[in-house]
Formats: C-alpha cells, structure tokens, sequence
C-alpha cells in the first residue's frame, strides 16, 4: 500500500484496528516518546483548495513522527499550476524534493492521476466535491470506535449535504463493513447518491431516507452532521433554499440517547449552534484532534 487514494484501501477490519490501536497508544504518549519513522524525511502538503484542520493536522502529525515539511497552502494560484502547468508535471516535480505527498484538490480523481505518476507515496486528503477524503473515514470511524468500542448494532444519523460530502462518502463506506444501521437526514436535492444506496443493498444494510427531523432521532447512537457546502452550489438561491433545513437545535438534542454522540467534520457553520458545545455528547472537537492521531498512525503504517 504504496499510496493512499480511496478509502477503499481501508476496508480491512484488521487493518483499522490496528491502525485504532496505534492511535490509542499514540494519545497515552508524551511527545518525546513517539517514534520517528520519518526521521530524515520531507513531506510535501500541497493543498489547490483551503483547509485547516486536515493541512495542519498531517503537518504536526508529520513533525510529531521526526519527519520536515514543505508546503503550499494555495497551489491553485501560487504555484505553477496557475501558469497552466499539468498535475502530472508538478507532482513529478515535487517527487525530486519530498518523500511523500499529502494533496487536495477540487477535481475527482486527481489523487489517482498523481499516484499513476509518482514514485513517492500519494496521500488524498480531499478530491473533488463529490470524491473522497479517506483520512477522514478514518479519523470519524476512530472516535466512534473509541466512544462506543465496537461498530456492531450501532444506529448512526447523517445529516445534511449527503450528495457532496465527500468526508460522508468515505466515513460511511467504513462503517458498512459492519453492522450498522443507517439514517440518512437531508433535503431531497442534497439526498445520498444512488450508488452508495446500492452499495449498502448489496451488503444487507438498513437504512431510512429521511427528509425531515422527525422521532428517529431517538435511535440515534452517533449523529454526523455536515454544513451545506456553498461552494458546491452554481446559484445562490439554490443554496439559500436549504442552507437551514437541519439545524441541530437544543431542543432536537433532548430526543437523542443519553449515551449518544455528536459529530462534525468541520467547519461548521450555522447548523451545531455554540450552545450545543456544552453537550457533553458532542465530540466534534475531540474528533478533530482524533485527526492528529489517526493521521500519525497512518503515517507510521506507510513509513515503518
């Protein structure tokens, strides 16, 4: 496993446990005691969209593990790439500087494109509206793993932009390796596409199709809410139309379990209001800095 690209690479529930297991074992640990795979190596993050948490966190997480960094932040306009050059040619560029490169960009299937051409290892964080983010997958299934201990008979609730969010798409291909039982909340416009519906068939998963809050909330064992991503609508109305069709109000938290958790990939923007933060169920925080962990484990299984 040379590159990471979907996270279909993932699907192996050995795998992620291991890769579970090291993180838990990372976050018991000062940082003077973690490893140094990457001692004597550079990793390139070239980002051709804005990000904080994943930039950052695969930053440190690079650094925690002994490893430098190099970095672009906005390679859409500061780099060659806005002098018309291909991706193919700047990720062969780069593979003369760094050991390694974590990239996001707008277009689905960038990833792979860059992976056919290197000979360093290709990491996706985030590709296209509609692509995949895998490192996510890993880091939102790590946190409900680490609350609930197990993913068998759990009910979880995924609101809001389910035909773009890609950080959705790749969470819910990990968690229906097992048997979970599905909840999907959205506007009718924003629905999951069919393809992962099919999916989920073909694996004997439940799931309801929900265009509404309505009392299923109180099945609820992990909610995964998402924003409604302005920037993947052509027309601003249309997405004034739906922006607050789902906001997780204080009131609407009373239906959930005692037990339940609520989770973010971030940023959020008016759909978890603040009020909600002191809920001790919400973990969009703590599955933020999951990402550090998860991240570093990963690394550790690619360079060790």
């Amino acid at each position: 496993m040379q590159h990471i690209i979907s996270v279909k690479q993932l699907e192996d529930k050995k795998l992620l446990q291991e890769l579970f297991d090291f993180a838990t074992k990372l976050k018991k640990l000062s940082p003077v005691e973690y490893p140094k795979p990457l001692q004597d190596k550079i990793i390139a993050t070239l980002f051709f969209e804005p990000s904080t948490r994943t930039r950052l966190s695969f930053e440190t997480a690079t650094q925690r593990l002994g490893g430098k960094i190099i970095s672009t932040e906005n390679a859409s306009i500061s780099s060659s790439n806005y002098k018309g050059e291909t991706l193919e040619d700047t990720i062969r560029v780069i593979n003369s500087y760094a050991d390694g490169i974590v990239m996001r960009h707008p277009e689905t299937g960038s990833a792979a494109r860059a992976a056919a051409v290197s000979k360093i290892p290709i990491i996706n964080a985030g590709d296209g509206g509609a692509g995949e983010h895998p490192t996510q997958g890993l880091l939102d299934v790590y946190t409900i793993y680490e609350s609930k201990g197990t993913f068998d008979g759990l009910k979880v609730g995924m609101v809001g932009d389910l035909l773009n969010g890609r950080t959705m798409h790749s969470t819910l291909q990990l968690l229906s390796m097992y048997d979970v039982e599905f909840y999907f909340f959205s506007p009718k416009s924003l629905s999951l596409p069919k393809s992962y519906l099919q999916i989920l068939k073909k694996q004997g998963r439940k799931f309801t199709e929900l265009y509404g809050w309505d009392d299923a909330l109180k099945h609820i064992d992990a909610l995964y809410m998402t924003r409604v991503q302005k920037e993947r609508f052509k027309k601003a109305k249309d997405y004034l139309a739906v922006k607050d069709d789902f906001i997780l109000t204080k009131s609407l938290t009373r239906q959930l379990k005692k037990d339940a958790i609520i989770l973010h990939p971030l940023p959020r923007i008016n759909e978890i209001p603040p009020e909600i933060d002191a809920d001790p169920r919400a973990l969009y925080f703590e599955q933020a800095r999951n990402g550090l962990f998860a991240r570093m484990s990963l690394l550790n299984h690619l360079y060790s």
